[in-house]
């Protein structure tokens, strides 16, 4: 019966290249020497039946494939590898910290991987196996899904980079409230993206420690060459991080300074109108023997007087450098 969850099937012909196995043929038996890879939607119910039921994997492989979240992990069981990696999500109008994930079961002669959502790097190793330049070994398949996995997830981490660095610069000439959403979206990206990268890392790094006899010793190198940009791109997005906890703090400050002063402007305001209030006050009152009520001089006598009582509190203001 033919399974519908099947994504991608190859039969790895040992030269870069491979013949298509489709859902008709998943439990038909390879050639001799052939490894295969098989590429599910374990969201499926035909894949979730196949691998209960015909894939012949200890149950906790079964239950690792399978599963809803997992984070990045390496786990040696018998003579094979489970895994578990994630790369940033490259689809059309999604966010890049949106990571999506795959799993992976590894052994000498096959290579089972699930997933839920579409991944560019299981689509390039479609097309490096289409052009004779893909994996020839489980080895090589291991090294190549994880590097693709890093050249996905450069652009993203060059593109926070960039953010910070124009937020940076807006900061020099600008202390506007916007900048505070740049710079909280910047670091929910980097908080997403950090989240997983940092046990991916662990799990790259116990990936090329392993000792098992079909992963070579220059696999290992190459998954150390991987590993080593992972760590970079860590550093990296940590760096990015930093400068925008410190963009956002000056940001901070600099809007506290701009309150201050205007609350300190409105404090010399009330400084100045404060006696003025009291003397209107004090000639406002309705009783009788008010002076100058019948002067025709008394209020230009009085609008004088205060003239040269804010005068005083200026100058005296002034002095005191309080403005």
């Amino acid at each position: 019966m033919k399974n519908t969850g099947l994504i991608y099937g190859y039969s790895l012909d040992g030269k870069g290249g491979g013949d298509v196995i489709t859902g008709d043929d998943l439990n038909a038996p390879l050639p001799e020497g052939r490894v295969s890879w098989l590429h599910f939607d374990y969201t499926h119910a035909d894949t979730q039946r196949w691998i209960i039921e015909n894939s012949q994997l200890d149950q906790v492989v079964i239950d690792a494939l399978l599963t809803e979240e997992s984070r990045p992990r390496t786990t040696q069981v018998g003579e094979g590898l489970l895994i578990a990696l994630r790369g940033v999500n490259a689809s059309p109008d999604s966010d890049p910290e949106d990571m999506v994930g795959i799993r992976i079961w590894i052994d000498k002669t096959r290579i089972i991987s699930t997933r839920r959502r579409y991944m560019l790097a299981a689509k390039d190793m479609v097309d490096a196996l289409a052009a004779n330049a893909g994996p020839t070994n489980p080895g090589d398949f291991l090294t190549m899904i994880s590097a693709a996995l890093m050249v996905r997830m450069q652009e993203t981490i060059n593109e926070t980079e960039d953010s910070v660095d124009s937020i940076e610069e807006e900061l020099v000439s600008s202390s506007s409230y916007d900048l505070r959403n740049k710079i909280s979206a910047v670091r929910r990206i980097v908080i997403s993206l950090r989240r997983y990268l940092a046990p991916q890392r662990d799990a790259l790094l116990q990936m090329h420690q392993t000792r098992i006899a079909w992963l070579t010793e220059d696999n290992q190198q190459q998954l150390r060459e991987v590993t080593d940009t992972l760590i970079r791109y860590i550093e990296d997005l940590d760096s990015a991080r930093d400068r925008a906890a410190v963009a956002q703090e000056e940001l901070s400050n600099r809007l506290a300074e701009q309150m201050n002063s205007r609350m300190y402007l409105l404090s010399l305001v009330a400084a100045v109108f404060l006696p003025l209030g009291f003397f209107t006050g004090l000639l406002g009152i309705n009783v009788g023997g008010m002076p100058g009520a019948e002067n025709p001089w008394a209020f230009w006598i009085v609008s004088g007087f205060m003239t040269i009582t804010v005068g005083i509190q200026l100058w005296l203001f002034k002095r005191k450098n309080w403005f």
